[in-house]
């Protein structure tokens, strides 16, 4: 049950084992209750949530980031690179030899995944850099994202990863790279668009 997780993560803090508590991969759902839980019964509350969050994979947008923001809790995004397909090696239809081959995770819907990877290679050719150092560099350019847990596997590839941080993406690029990968529109979220451009005719 979750308030007796809650109770348990309390006493944790309380005895400083550990200094703050998160979550990973939960609903928005289950994370606003135990946000509302731990309220009423005065326990710590989740600080951060560990969470999948790519170009090619946007469903957080939906129902958790906006959570995150209203609530206050940090985002710690898992698999930046969606298992190396932002790496720019693989294509959606020929996964080639890498681990992607035999474990297709987290998984890529193929269209979607390649006119990503088609977006994003001429903004990294201009720049001179990776693809996936613009992958990683638009994750860094949401709002909810608080932070990105990198797996690169060799020295080289960590280097690349962090030059990230020192890409600032221009607005035309942000607009080229959303529109590509953006989510196809879904219940409810075209209503409360609905809904709110009759509130602003008003």
């Amino acid at each position: 049950p979750i308030e007796e997780t809650l109770r348990a993560l309390d006493t944790l803090v309380q005895h400083g084992h550990v200094r703050y508590v998160g979550v990973s991969n939960w609903a928005a759902w289950q994370i606003t209750k135990a946000l509302g839980i731990a309220e009423r019964l005065g326990l710590h509350r989740f600080a951060s949530l560990q969470a999948y969050y790519t170009l090619v994979g946007r469903e957080l947008e939906r129902e958790i980031a906006p959570m995150l923001l209203s609530e206050e809790v940090g985002l710690m995004v898992w698999s930046p690179l969606a298992g190396g397909f932002l790496s720019g090696k693989y294509s959606a239809g020929d996964p080639g030899d890498g681990r992607r081959t035999a474990f297709d995770f987290p998984p890529v819907e193929p269209t979607r995944g390649d006119a990503v990877i088609a977006a994003l290679r001429p903004i990294a050719e201009a720049r001179g850099v990776s693809v996936a150092r613009i992958a990683l560099a638009w994750l860094l350019h949401q709002r909810a994202a608080t932070s990105v847990i990198v797996g690169a596997k060799r020295p080289d590839q960590l280097t690349d990863n962090l030059g990230a941080t020192e890409i600032d993406l221009t607005a035309k690029e942000l607009a080229a790279l959303d529109k590509v990968s953006e989510l196809q529109r879904e219940y409810p979220g075209w209503m409360l668009e609905r809904q709110g451009e009759m509130q602003r005719d008003l």
